[in-house]
Protein backbone atom coordinates (compact mmCIF):
# COMPACT_ATOMS: atom_id res chain seq x y z
CA UNK A 1 0.00 0.00 0.00
CA UNK A 2 1.30 3.36 -0.56
CA UNK A 3 -0.54 4.78 2.33
CA UNK A 4 1.86 4.69 5.39
CA UNK A 5 -2.15 5.51 7.38
CA UNK A 6 -4.17 3.11 5.50
CA UNK A 7 -1.06 0.05 5.96
CA UNK A 8 -1.22 0.80 10.23
CA UNK A 9 -5.13 1.21 9.74
CA UNK A 10 -5.49 -2.22 8.27
CA UNK A 11 -3.27 -3.78 10.82
CA UNK A 12 -5.03 -2.35 14.04
CA UNK A 13 -8.77 -2.96 12.87
CA UNK A 14 -8.79 -6.15 14.77
CA UNK A 15 -7.50 -4.24 18.25
CA UNK A 16 -9.20 -2.92 20.72
CA UNK A 17 -7.84 0.21 22.48
CA UNK A 18 -7.41 0.04 26.08
CA UNK A 19 -10.11 1.23 28.83
CA UNK A 20 -9.04 3.81 31.17
CA UNK A 21 -8.95 6.97 32.86
CA UNK A 22 -7.76 9.61 34.13
CA UNK A 23 -4.85 11.38 32.35
CA UNK A 24 -1.41 9.10 34.02
CA UNK A 25 -1.45 5.24 33.68
CA UNK A 26 1.83 3.99 34.97
CA UNK A 27 2.48 1.16 33.69
CA UNK A 28 2.04 -1.20 36.79
CA UNK A 29 -1.53 -0.48 36.06
CA UNK A 30 -2.34 -2.17 32.78
CA UNK A 31 -2.33 -5.64 31.65
CA UNK A 32 -0.12 -7.97 30.34
CA UNK A 33 -2.04 -7.68 27.04
CA UNK A 34 -2.03 -4.18 27.37
CA UNK A 35 1.37 -3.75 27.69
CA UNK A 36 2.26 -6.31 24.67
CA UNK A 37 0.81 -3.50 22.68
CA UNK A 38 3.75 -1.12 23.98
CA UNK A 39 6.23 -0.58 20.98
CA UNK A 40 9.32 0.71 22.81
CA UNK A 41 10.43 -2.67 24.30
CA UNK A 42 12.66 -2.24 27.09
CA UNK A 43 12.36 1.50 27.07
CA UNK A 44 8.60 1.85 27.46
CA UNK A 45 8.74 1.91 31.64
CA UNK A 46 11.09 4.83 31.26
CA UNK A 47 9.11 6.51 28.63
CA UNK A 48 5.94 5.89 31.04
CA UNK A 49 7.92 7.47 33.89
CA UNK A 50 8.86 10.82 31.63
CA UNK A 51 5.19 11.10 30.80
CA UNK A 52 4.12 10.68 34.54
CA UNK A 53 6.27 13.13 35.72
CA UNK A 54 4.43 15.82 33.11
CA UNK A 55 3.10 18.99 35.19
CA UNK A 56 0.27 19.31 32.47
CA UNK A 57 0.35 22.68 34.09
CA UNK A 58 -1.79 24.25 31.59
CA UNK A 59 -4.36 21.19 30.83
CA UNK A 60 -7.65 23.00 30.76
CA UNK A 61 -9.18 20.70 34.13
CA UNK A 62 -5.78 21.00 36.00
CA UNK A 63 -5.35 24.43 35.39
CA UNK A 64 -8.59 25.54 36.23
CA UNK A 65 -8.92 23.02 39.38
CA UNK A 66 -5.78 25.01 40.63
CA UNK A 67 -7.19 28.96 39.45
CA UNK A 68 -10.97 28.32 40.85
CA UNK A 69 -13.24 31.58 39.85
CA UNK A 70 -10.70 32.61 36.87
CA UNK A 71 -11.99 32.76 33.13
CA UNK A 72 -11.60 30.88 30.20
CA UNK A 73 -10.07 33.87 28.59
CA UNK A 74 -7.65 33.99 31.24
CA UNK A 75 -6.67 30.49 30.74
CA UNK A 76 -6.71 30.76 26.59
CA UNK A 77 -4.10 33.27 26.76
CA UNK A 78 -1.65 31.34 28.86
CA UNK A 79 -2.43 27.97 26.54
CA UNK A 80 -2.42 29.84 23.31
CA UNK A 81 0.85 31.73 24.10
CA UNK A 82 3.09 27.56 25.32
CA UNK A 83 1.73 26.10 21.93
CA UNK A 84 2.69 28.96 19.68
CA UNK A 85 6.12 29.80 21.12
CA UNK A 86 6.51 25.64 20.61
CA UNK A 87 5.85 25.97 17.30
CA UNK A 88 9.39 28.07 16.79
CA UNK A 89 8.15 29.45 13.76
CA UNK A 90 8.30 33.24 12.63
CA UNK A 91 7.97 34.06 9.10
CA UNK A 92 7.29 37.99 9.62
CA UNK A 93 4.45 40.03 8.12
CA UNK A 94 2.29 38.45 5.54
CA UNK A 95 3.49 39.90 1.95
CA UNK A 96 1.41 37.55 -0.11
CA UNK A 97 2.87 38.97 -3.93
CA UNK A 98 -0.21 36.79 -4.74
CA UNK A 99 -0.86 36.05 -8.45
CA UNK A 100 -3.65 34.39 -10.33
CA UNK A 101 -1.54 31.54 -13.37
CA UNK A 102 -4.81 30.20 -14.95
CA UNK A 103 -8.24 30.39 -14.70
CA UNK A 104 -11.34 28.14 -15.97
CA UNK A 105 -14.78 27.77 -15.58
CA UNK A 106 -16.50 24.52 -15.32
CA UNK A 107 -19.50 22.32 -13.83
CA UNK A 108 -20.54 25.52 -12.05
CA UNK A 109 -17.09 26.47 -10.45
CA UNK A 110 -14.27 28.77 -11.13
CA UNK A 111 -11.13 27.26 -10.60
CA UNK A 112 -7.95 29.78 -10.29
CA UNK A 113 -4.41 27.99 -10.21
CA UNK A 114 -2.70 30.58 -7.89
CA UNK A 115 0.51 31.55 -6.61
CA UNK A 116 1.64 33.06 -3.16
CA UNK A 117 4.00 33.72 -0.48
CA UNK A 118 3.54 32.03 2.91
CA UNK A 119 6.93 32.92 4.19
CA UNK A 120 9.91 34.34 2.75
CA UNK A 121 11.54 31.15 1.31
CA UNK A 122 8.16 29.62 0.60
CA UNK A 123 6.02 30.78 -2.62
CA UNK A 124 3.40 27.82 -2.57
CA UNK A 125 1.09 27.24 -5.75
CA UNK A 126 -2.88 26.38 -5.18
CA UNK A 127 -6.16 25.91 -5.93
CA UNK A 128 -8.76 28.85 -5.45
CA UNK A 129 -12.08 27.44 -6.15
CA UNK A 130 -15.81 29.60 -5.87
CA UNK A 131 -19.26 29.02 -7.04
CA UNK A 132 -19.24 30.65 -10.99
CA UNK A 133 -23.30 31.99 -9.31
CA UNK A 134 -22.56 33.96 -6.30
CA UNK A 135 -23.81 37.60 -5.07
CA UNK A 136 -21.66 39.46 -2.46
CA UNK A 137 -18.88 38.11 -0.35
CA UNK A 138 -19.02 34.76 0.81
CA UNK A 139 -17.90 32.55 3.40
CA UNK A 140 -14.60 31.27 2.96
CA UNK A 141 -12.61 27.76 3.71
CA UNK A 142 -8.88 26.68 4.12
CA UNK A 143 -9.48 22.89 2.87
CA UNK A 144 -6.63 20.36 3.82
CA UNK A 145 -5.49 17.24 2.33
CA UNK A 146 -4.89 14.43 4.86
CA UNK A 147 -1.04 13.28 5.42
CA UNK A 148 -1.17 9.27 5.28
CA UNK A 149 -1.46 8.55 0.68
CA UNK A 150 0.62 9.60 -2.21
CA UNK A 151 2.96 12.27 -0.75
CA UNK A 152 3.70 12.74 -4.39
CA UNK A 153 0.15 14.98 -4.25
CA UNK A 154 -1.35 16.79 -1.79
CA UNK A 155 -4.09 19.54 -3.64
CA UNK A 156 -4.39 17.72 -6.52
CA UNK A 157 -6.41 14.78 -4.26
CA UNK A 158 -8.63 17.79 -3.17
CA UNK A 159 -8.99 19.50 -6.68
CA UNK A 160 -9.47 17.93 -10.15
CA UNK A 161 -6.05 19.18 -11.88
CA UNK A 162 -7.76 18.08 -14.99
CA UNK A 163 -5.44 14.87 -14.97
CA UNK A 164 -5.71 11.36 -12.44
CA UNK A 165 -3.49 8.75 -11.66
CA UNK A 166 -4.24 5.27 -9.85
CA UNK A 167 -2.76 6.74 -6.80
CA UNK A 168 -5.19 9.45 -6.60
CA UNK A 169 -8.38 7.28 -7.26
CA UNK A 170 -7.23 5.19 -4.40
CA UNK A 171 -6.82 8.28 -2.11
CA UNK A 172 -10.01 9.95 -3.22
CA UNK A 173 -12.34 6.47 -1.82
CA UNK A 174 -12.11 7.86 1.86
CA UNK A 175 -14.26 11.37 0.41
CA UNK A 176 -16.43 8.38 -1.22
CA UNK A 177 -14.80 9.42 -4.81
CA UNK A 178 -14.93 13.19 -4.57
CA UNK A 179 -12.52 16.31 -4.91
CA UNK A 180 -13.74 17.89 -1.39
CA UNK A 181 -12.69 21.24 -1.86
CA UNK A 182 -14.11 21.12 -4.89
CA UNK A 183 -17.72 19.73 -3.22
CA UNK A 184 -17.33 22.38 -0.68
CA UNK A 185 -17.09 25.13 -3.70
CA UNK A 186 -20.05 23.64 -4.85
CA UNK A 187 -21.96 24.48 -1.34
CA UNK A 188 -21.29 28.11 -1.70
CA UNK A 189 -17.45 28.67 -0.33
CA UNK A 190 -14.42 29.77 -1.75
CA UNK A 191 -12.04 27.57 -1.34
CA UNK A 192 -8.19 27.58 -0.85
CA UNK A 193 -6.67 24.70 -0.56
CA UNK A 194 -2.50 24.24 -1.55
CA UNK A 195 0.34 21.39 -0.93
CA UNK A 196 1.54 21.42 1.94
CA UNK A 197 5.42 20.80 3.45
CA UNK A 198 7.26 17.94 1.79
CA UNK A 199 4.35 17.22 -0.77
CA UNK A 200 3.29 17.51 -4.08
CA UNK A 201 5.12 20.08 -5.76
CA UNK A 202 6.89 20.36 -2.50
CA UNK A 203 7.83 16.74 -2.63
CA UNK A 204 11.55 16.46 -1.81
CA UNK A 205 13.53 16.37 -4.41
CA UNK A 206 17.76 15.55 -5.68
CA UNK A 207 17.80 13.73 -2.50
CA UNK A 208 18.32 10.01 -1.51
CA UNK A 209 16.95 8.03 -4.64
CA UNK A 210 15.30 10.55 -6.13
CA UNK A 211 15.34 12.22 -8.86
CA UNK A 212 15.85 16.29 -9.05
CA UNK A 213 12.82 16.78 -11.23
CA UNK A 214 9.78 14.19 -12.46
CA UNK A 215 6.19 14.80 -13.31
CA UNK A 216 4.23 12.72 -10.29
CA UNK A 217 1.22 12.25 -13.62
CA UNK A 218 3.98 10.14 -15.55
CA UNK A 219 4.39 7.75 -12.71
CA UNK A 220 3.60 4.07 -13.34
CA UNK A 221 1.44 3.10 -10.28
CA UNK A 222 4.94 0.81 -9.19
CA UNK A 223 7.15 3.97 -9.69
CA UNK A 224 4.54 6.20 -7.80
CA UNK A 225 3.98 3.79 -4.82
CA UNK A 226 8.24 3.96 -5.19
CA UNK A 227 8.34 7.73 -5.04
CA UNK A 228 5.79 7.92 -1.62
CA UNK A 229 8.29 5.48 0.00
CA UNK A 230 11.18 7.69 -0.54
CA UNK A 231 8.98 10.36 0.77
CA UNK A 232 8.67 8.90 4.10
CA UNK A 233 11.75 7.31 3.97
CA UNK A 234 12.75 11.22 4.65
CA UNK A 235 10.49 12.02 7.30
CA UNK A 236 13.37 12.09 10.23
CA UNK A 237 15.65 13.79 8.09
CA UNK A 238 13.28 16.23 7.27
CA UNK A 239 12.50 16.91 11.14
CA UNK A 240 16.23 16.62 11.85
CA UNK A 241 16.77 19.69 9.45
CA UNK A 242 14.09 21.40 10.39
CA UNK A 243 14.71 21.26 14.12
CA UNK A 244 18.39 22.46 12.63
CA UNK A 245 17.07 25.81 11.46
CA UNK A 246 15.25 26.52 14.39
CA UNK A 247 11.78 25.68 13.98
CA UNK A 248 9.01 22.43 13.77
CA UNK A 249 7.00 21.16 11.19
CA UNK A 250 3.77 22.00 12.84
CA UNK A 251 5.17 25.52 12.93
CA UNK A 252 5.56 25.25 8.94
CA UNK A 253 2.15 23.84 8.55
CA UNK A 254 0.47 26.52 11.04
CA UNK A 255 2.33 29.17 9.44
CA UNK A 256 1.52 28.19 5.85
CA UNK A 257 -2.77 27.47 7.02
CA UNK A 258 -2.89 31.09 8.49
CA UNK A 259 -1.29 32.36 4.81
CA UNK A 260 -3.95 30.79 3.32
CA UNK A 261 -6.74 32.85 5.48
CA UNK A 262 -4.82 35.80 4.30
CA UNK A 263 -5.04 34.80 0.82
CA UNK A 264 -8.25 34.04 1.54
CA UNK A 265 -8.59 37.46 2.86
CA UNK A 266 -7.26 39.58 0.01
CA UNK A 267 -9.59 38.32 -2.05
CA UNK A 268 -13.24 40.72 -2.49
CA UNK A 269 -15.24 37.26 -3.46
CA UNK A 270 -14.86 36.54 0.44
CA UNK A 271 -16.41 37.56 3.50
CA UNK A 272 -13.30 38.28 6.30
CA UNK A 273 -16.15 37.25 9.18
CA UNK A 274 -16.90 33.96 7.91
CA UNK A 275 -13.94 31.85 7.49
CA UNK A 276 -13.36 28.16 8.08
CA UNK A 277 -11.46 25.00 8.02
CA UNK A 278 -11.30 21.37 7.55
CA UNK A 279 -9.73 18.20 6.72
CA UNK A 280 -9.00 14.90 7.88
CA UNK A 281 -6.57 12.67 9.54
CA UNK A 282 -3.52 15.18 9.32
CA UNK A 283 -5.25 17.88 7.71
CA UNK A 284 -8.13 17.19 10.97
CA UNK A 285 -5.03 17.72 12.67
CA UNK A 286 -4.12 20.92 11.24
CA UNK A 287 -7.91 22.16 11.49
CA UNK A 288 -7.43 22.06 15.16
CA UNK A 289 -4.55 23.98 15.23
CA UNK A 290 -5.52 26.90 12.71
CA UNK A 291 -8.95 27.34 14.53
CA UNK A 292 -7.01 27.40 17.90
CA UNK A 293 -4.74 29.85 17.32
CA UNK A 294 -6.05 32.23 14.43
CA UNK A 295 -8.88 34.13 15.39
CA UNK A 296 -9.97 34.54 12.11
CA UNK A 297 -11.01 31.30 12.05
CA UNK A 298 -14.99 31.02 13.07
CA UNK A 299 -16.06 27.46 12.32
CA UNK A 300 -13.90 24.35 11.71
CA UNK A 301 -14.32 20.48 11.53
CA UNK A 302 -11.68 17.95 11.97
CA UNK A 303 -11.65 14.47 10.71
CA UNK A 304 -9.92 11.76 12.23
CA UNK A 305 -7.58 13.10 14.87
CA UNK A 306 -8.76 13.74 18.21
CA UNK A 307 -7.97 11.94 21.43
CA UNK A 308 -5.86 12.52 24.39
CA UNK A 309 -2.00 11.79 24.31
CA UNK A 310 -1.96 9.00 26.89
CA UNK A 311 -4.48 6.97 25.45
CA UNK A 312 -2.88 7.25 22.12
CA UNK A 313 0.90 6.73 23.24
CA UNK A 314 -0.52 3.37 24.43
CA UNK A 315 -3.03 1.93 21.29
CA UNK A 316 -1.04 3.42 18.58
CA UNK A 317 1.97 5.31 18.98
CA UNK A 318 3.99 4.50 15.84
CA UNK A 319 0.97 4.45 13.53
CA UNK A 320 -1.05 7.81 14.78
CA UNK A 321 1.47 10.18 15.71
CA UNK A 322 3.49 11.29 12.56
CA UNK A 323 6.58 13.84 12.81
CA UNK A 324 4.26 16.64 12.56
CA UNK A 325 2.56 16.22 15.79
CA UNK A 326 6.03 16.43 17.75
CA UNK A 327 6.19 19.84 19.69
CA UNK A 328 8.71 19.79 23.00
CA UNK A 329 7.66 22.07 25.58
CA UNK A 330 3.85 21.61 24.39
CA UNK A 331 2.68 18.08 25.42
CA UNK A 332 4.12 18.17 28.91
CA UNK A 333 2.32 20.98 29.68
CA UNK A 334 -1.39 20.70 27.51
CA UNK A 335 -3.21 17.62 26.26
CA UNK A 336 -5.08 17.45 22.61
CA UNK A 337 -8.19 18.22 23.58
CA UNK A 338 -6.59 21.45 24.62
CA UNK A 339 -6.11 22.19 21.41
CA UNK A 340 -10.12 22.91 20.75
CA UNK A 341 -10.85 24.08 24.09
CA UNK A 342 -8.58 27.62 23.18
CA UNK A 343 -10.23 27.95 20.07
CA UNK A 344 -13.22 28.56 21.63
CA UNK A 345 -15.77 30.43 20.72
CA UNK A 346 -14.62 28.84 17.00
CA UNK A 347 -17.76 26.81 16.52
CA UNK A 348 -15.91 23.12 16.16
CA UNK A 349 -17.15 20.29 15.33
CA UNK A 350 -14.70 16.88 16.04
CA UNK A 351 -15.39 13.64 14.10
CA UNK A 352 -14.07 10.36 15.41
CA UNK A 353 -15.74 7.11 13.41
CA UNK A 354 -16.43 4.69 15.32
CA UNK A 355 -14.50 2.41 13.51
CA UNK A 356 -11.66 4.11 13.10
CA UNK A 357 -8.70 1.60 14.04
CA UNK A 358 -6.18 4.57 14.07
CA UNK A 359 -7.47 6.29 17.02
CA UNK A 360 -8.58 4.72 20.69
CA UNK A 361 -12.17 4.97 20.93
CA UNK A 362 -11.76 5.63 24.73
CA UNK A 363 -9.60 8.46 24.10
CA UNK A 364 -11.64 10.06 21.70
CA UNK A 365 -14.62 10.09 23.63
CA UNK A 366 -12.72 11.39 27.16
CA UNK A 367 -11.17 14.31 24.71
CA UNK A 368 -14.74 15.10 23.65
CA UNK A 369 -15.56 15.10 27.03
CA UNK A 370 -13.10 17.46 28.12
CA UNK A 371 -13.33 19.82 24.74
CA UNK A 372 -17.70 20.22 25.79
CA UNK A 373 -16.46 21.50 29.23
CA UNK A 374 -14.18 23.40 27.85
CA UNK A 375 -16.73 24.99 25.79
CA UNK A 376 -19.54 25.22 28.85
CA UNK A 377 -16.22 26.87 30.95
CA UNK A 378 -15.98 29.52 27.73
CA UNK A 379 -19.86 30.12 27.81
CA UNK A 380 -20.55 28.75 24.14
CA UNK A 381 -20.96 25.03 25.26
CA UNK A 382 -23.45 24.77 21.78
CA UNK A 383 -20.51 25.68 19.68
CA UNK A 384 -18.68 22.11 19.88
CA UNK A 385 -20.20 18.92 18.69
CA UNK A 386 -18.60 15.59 18.72
CA UNK A 387 -19.71 13.59 15.88
CA UNK A 388 -19.11 9.78 16.19
CA UNK A 389 -20.13 7.96 13.03
CA UNK A 390 -20.03 4.20 12.16
CA UNK A 391 -17.08 5.08 10.00
CA UNK A 392 -13.52 4.13 9.54
CA UNK A 393 -10.89 6.38 8.83
CA UNK A 394 -12.33 8.51 6.30
CA UNK A 395 -14.31 11.95 5.29
CA UNK A 396 -16.76 9.91 3.39
CA UNK A 397 -20.17 11.28 1.67
CA UNK A 398 -22.05 11.09 4.93
CA UNK A 399 -19.39 12.70 6.94
CA UNK A 400 -19.37 15.64 4.39
CA UNK A 401 -23.05 15.99 5.01
CA UNK A 402 -22.92 16.43 8.68
CA UNK A 403 -19.60 18.63 8.16
CA UNK A 404 -21.33 20.64 5.64
CA UNK A 405 -24.88 21.20 7.81
CA UNK A 406 -22.10 22.26 10.44
CA UNK A 407 -20.75 25.04 8.45
CA UNK A 408 -23.75 25.96 7.14
CA UNK A 409 -25.37 26.36 10.34
CA UNK A 410 -22.23 28.80 11.09
CA UNK A 411 -20.89 30.32 8.67
CA UNK A 412 -24.18 31.12 6.29
CA UNK A 413 -26.66 34.06 7.31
Amino acid sequence: MFSHDITHNLLCRSRRAPSFKGMRLPISQLTIEERQRYRYGSLEQTIRAIRDHRPLDLAAEEWRGRNPGASHADWRSLARSCVVDGLHYDSGPADLQAETISRTVRDGLVVEHVRFNTAPWFRVDGWFLMPERRSGPIPGMVVMHAWGGPMIFGKDRMVNAGRDHPVLVESRKSYSDRYLAEEYARRGYAVIVIDSYHFGERFPRGIGDIPEAFDPYDLTLAEAERMTELGYAQLYMSVKQLNWAGTTWMGVFFGDDSRCVDYLLSRPEVDAARIGCTGLSGGGWRSNFLAALDRRVTASVSVGWMGTGDHQQIYNFSGAIGTFCLLPGVWDRLDLPDLAIIGAPCASMVVVGTQDALLAQTGAREAARRIADGYAWAGCPERFAYHAPPKDHCYDADVQEAAFAWFAHWLKP
